[in-house]
């Protein structure tokens, strides 16, 4: 019964969003030079191969309904991009049950973690009539695709972490730009007007720079400086040049990337921080890592675990295993997609229909994508205290 009711709860959140759109047009059966151009396809990728992984698993396919999926995933990848993928690969066969039977025909192809097989089953998902694709997980085959131009290539519903997005290429993850952001405007709009971002070195660092920037402005605040750190010094050296350059700030952003903001803590809590006049804003990928005693009093946006709870219950008496948030994202794009095949059609799936600004609501919480392809979330902020999120507001980027 419980089962029942959850697929008939997602079915309604899916179709109801599709509905208040109207459909501008349907994707047509062109041939293969509208939907991608010819020279793209021609060249290859150029990214090396995924080390350790196993054989290819045989494609999969589900569902009878007549619009044509595609979903690409890291099935025989080794370690944990492989796990994941498997996670990915049982959510999406519960939403085909819930939802997606009798609406699409799912077809689940194995990338093997390697970034050129995936960038080649997506040109050939894109180029056979496929009307979404959904995935890669790779980032290097997610940028990849969003630099191929056509004018009739469907849309991607890219599984890459930190991948900003391109035109028709859209991000579905929770970036850490976007959690970074959320924090510091939950704290904007409480009043903080000057805010510092502490961030690790790499190619993401711009991005959530502006998009940190981005946020801040809407609430008349401002991000008096950036400083990159490296790991190797442990932040200590990036802390010292923040004194430096700005007094009393009201907050300190720390975007840790993949490491852990340990170090960076400790830096701050030397210098007093957090303490009554600066707070500390954390973001989503803090919580890869084990709750340290100095995260205590950081605030941070990022998704609500009870919107992931009933997927995860049903998730877990399915497969005997629990679900994590891989599961949850591809649960959602596939009943996504259900969705607006079932309120417009299976050629409904129009950059109209998929910009939305009412966006969508899945086990993830309430999302919608951007012309630009970047996705934003409506979050939870949360305060970490005595070493467990406490909420402080139920939304702090609604929309």
């Amino acid at each position: 019964m419980e089962a029942g009711r959850q697929g008939h709860r997602l079915r309604t959140w899916a179709i109801a969003v599709a509905l208040a759109v109207t459909l501008s047009g349907c994707q047509s059966n062109d041939g293969v030079s509208e939907a991608l151009d010819p020279a793209a396809i021609a060249a290859p990728a150029g990214q090396n191969g995924a080390a350790g992984a196993g054989p290819a698993q045989a494609s999969q396919s589900l569902g009878t309904g007549s619009a044509k999926i595609t979903m690409l995933l890291p099935l025989s990848a080794p370690g944990t991009a492989g796990e994941n993928g498997r996670k990915m690969r049982d959510a999406a066969k519960l939403a085909m049950t819930d939802i997606g039977n009798g609406l699409l025909t799912l077809t689940i192809e194995d990338t093997k973690g390697d970034s050129a097989q995936a960038s080649k089953l997506a040109i050939q998902a894109i180029t056979t009539g496929s009307k979404v694709v959904i995935g890669p997980t790779e980032l290097p085959a997610a940028q990849h695709i969003a630099t191929l131009s056509g004018s009739k290539r469907p849309p991607v519903l890219a599984l890459a972490d930190n991948f900003a997005g391109g035109s028709g290429v859209y991000a579905v993850r929770l970036s850490e730009a976007d959690s970074a952001a959320a924090g510091a405007a939950g704290l904007a709009a409480k009043g903080g007007r000057k805010f510092v971002l502490l961030v690790a070195e790499g190619s993401n660092a711009s991005v959530v720079e502006k998009r940190v920037a981005n946020g801040l402005s809407i609430y008349g605040a401002t991000l008096a400086v950036t400083v990159p750190y490296s790991a190797g010094d442990g932040g200590a050296k990036a802390v010292d040049q923040m004194g430096s350059l700005v007094d009393a700030p009201d907050a300190v952003i720390v975007a840790s990337g993949d490491g852990s903001p340990s170090a960076v803590l400790a830096a701050l809590k030397s210098k007093g921080i957090p303490g009554k006049a600066t707070s500390v804003v954390g973001t989503n990928r803090w919580l890869e890592h084990s709750m340290d005693p100095l995260f205590e009093g950081a605030y941070i946006a990022t998704l609500d675990p009870s919107e992931t709870g009933p997927i995860a219950d049903r998730f877990k008496t399915t497969y005997n295993y629990p679900a994590d948030v891989n599961a949850a994202y591809a649960y959602d794009m596939v009943a996504l997609t259900a969705g607006i095949a079932s309120a417009v059609g299976p050629d409904g799936f129009s950059k109209q229909v998929l910009e939305n600004p009412s966006g969508f609501r899945g086990s993830t919480g309430l999302f919608r994508f951007r012309a630009d392809g970047s996705s934003q979330r409506s979050m939870p902020f949360y305060r970490i205290q005595k070493g467990a999120l406490k909420l402080v507001a139920k939304s702090t980027s609604g929309f």
